[in-house]
């Protein structure tokens, strides 16, 4: 059930990383240290603190960050969210050729780079993250970290819009 800025506001750190801490997939000290910041004058300004402090983690926390997301169309174990947002486009009910061709672009992608495709997939379809998959193979790893981070970037205002009764960003 969405609440309300105002409630954010005012909640103890541990409600608050209760309530956010999935916003950055299995990554709730993004949430804990945003606390800090309160109060948040609109969730835009609560969004864009998450993403700052994301961006100004270490590179080992940036990649553990984006390694926290699962591959796409997997039938892993994944935060609710993923769940939610790979079933919007179907990725949760791919038949066998699509999921083989989603699991060899995954382990391709990994294999490359080190870490899973990640992608905002609110703005995409299933033949659309495909071709972007595509796409994405041939950046360099530095560009490719660059790209995941801002996916999970927006991936995490869309969560936060869907978290937030009054919500502006």
């Amino acid at each position: 059930m969405p609440v309300s800025l105002d409630d954010l506001n005012q909640m103890t750190q541990d409600a608050f990383v209760d309530t956010l801490g999935d916003v950055f997939e299995h990554t709730p000290a993004i949430a804990r240290h945003a606390w800090e910041q309160r109060p948040f004058a609109s969730v835009a300004a609560l969004h864009h603190t998450m993403v700052a402090i994301a961006q100004q983690q270490p590179a080992a926390a940036q990649l553990a960050l984006i390694r926290a997301h699962p591959d796409l169309g997997s039938k892993t174990k994944m935060a609710d969210a993923s769940v939610q947002e790979q079933a919007g486009v179907g990725l949760d009910r791919l038949n066998p050729e699509d999921y083989d061709r989603f699991q060899q672009l995954n382990q391709a992608y990994t294999e490359k780079f080190g870490f899973p495709f990640i992608v905002a997939v609110k703005e995409h379809t299933k033949e659309s993250i495909l071709q972007s998959f595509e796409q994405r193979l041939h950046h360099s790893p530095e560009a490719e970290q660059q790209t995941a981070l801002a996916e999970i970037a927006k991936i995490a205002g869309y969560r936060l819009r869907s978290l937030i009764a009054d919500s502006d960003c």
